[in-house]
């Protein structure tokens, strides 16, 4: 990563007897000196790491709460979701100061979930973001301007309209520096080895505040404070996405087996580098940047 704060003293001179005069250091209210925006670098975040993997979830938060600017959390509204917008409404000094939430919308979520979107928003005072695929309100929009069953003919290009690309847009539209995810080591797949605090390739921090937790003590806790829940996981289920891909698991399954059953996948987009059709989207963008530049260049030797 790059270097952190670097910071440009103001220049003043020493027979500057001004009581307002400055320290020499650049501070927040300084109307001196230069802030460049604020990165971790390699050993800092192997420092952090070490750290914030020895405390509890609550002190975690508590951490991000005074650390980290542009704070939001994303919430599919899954158990450890649910658990981190508890705790947050019992440390958070007021509701003010509350990471308002992200919700993806893909349009094609369970009526129970849903409906316990409904129950967190009464109960919890932490602000509300949805968003949806782009020019789509409903799942029938999405069928027209997709196709029928978009996820079974290009899952890749699904989980970019659906998920990553509103998500982007969510990230973009609020200015999200950082936000709170659910996953956990213990969830299985690619999280097993999962940090507390992780940098994305485009620079935005994620902090996964319960990735020490085991699903046993997410749902004592949930039991415990009476934190509303999805009532699919009565009924079998322990990881919860849209109802096309996410089925109950089986006795002694890794919490997410029941995602995706029967592919080579155990993520939906938002937490994996740069899909295949995203870097497709990437160089599409370039080439037509090029090609409009290469024109605005022809119309120019036309006129001259």
């Amino acid at each position: 990563m790059v270097s952190p704060i670097d910071i440009t003293p103001p220049a003043t001179s020493h027979g500057d007897s001004d009581s307002t005069c400055e320290s020499g250091y650049a501070s927040a209210t300084s109307d001196n000196g230069g802030f460049a925006e604020i990165y971790f670098t390699r050993p800092h975040l192997k420092y952090l790491n070490k750290q914030l993997s020895q405390l509890e979830p609550q002190d975690i938060l508590k951490w991000c709460l005074i650390s980290l600017p542009g704070l939001f959390q994303t919430t599919a509204f899954g158990l450890t979701g649910l658990v981190t917008i508890d705790m947050l409404s019992k440390i958070a000094i007021d509701n003010k100061s509350l990471p308002p939430l992200i919700f993806l919308d893909t349009l094609h979520h369970f009526p129970e979930t849903l409906a316990l979107v409904d129950r967190v928003t009464a109960k919890y005072p932490q602000p509300l973001h949805v968003y949806k695929p782009a020019g789509c309100e409903t799942a029938a929009d999405f069928t027209a301007q997709h196709g029928e069953r978009f996820w079974d003919v290009d899952d890749e290009r699904y989980d970019w309209v659906a998920k990553v690309e509103p998500a982007e847009r969510a990230y973009a539209e609020l200015g999200v520096k950082a936000v709170l995810t659910g996953r956990r080591r213990s969830q299985g797949g690619k999280r097993g080895d999962l940090d507390v605090l992780e940098i994305t390739e485009a620079g935005l921090i994620k902090v996964n505040p319960l990735a020490n937790w085991t699903f046993a003590q997410v749902q004592a806790y949930v039991r415990e404070h009476d934190v509303p829940y999805n009532e699919l996981l009565d009924r079998g289920y322990k990881s919860i996405g849209d109802w096309h891909s996410t089925q109950p698991i089986r006795e002694g399954e890794d919490e997410r087996a029941g995602r995706w059953r029967g592919k080579d996948k155990t993520e939906c987009g938002i937490h994996n580098k740069r899909s295949r059709y995203a870097q497709f989207l990437m160089e599409q963008e370039r080439l037509r940047e090029r090609e409009e530049l290469q024109g605005r260049g022809e119309r120019v030797e036309v006129k001259a």
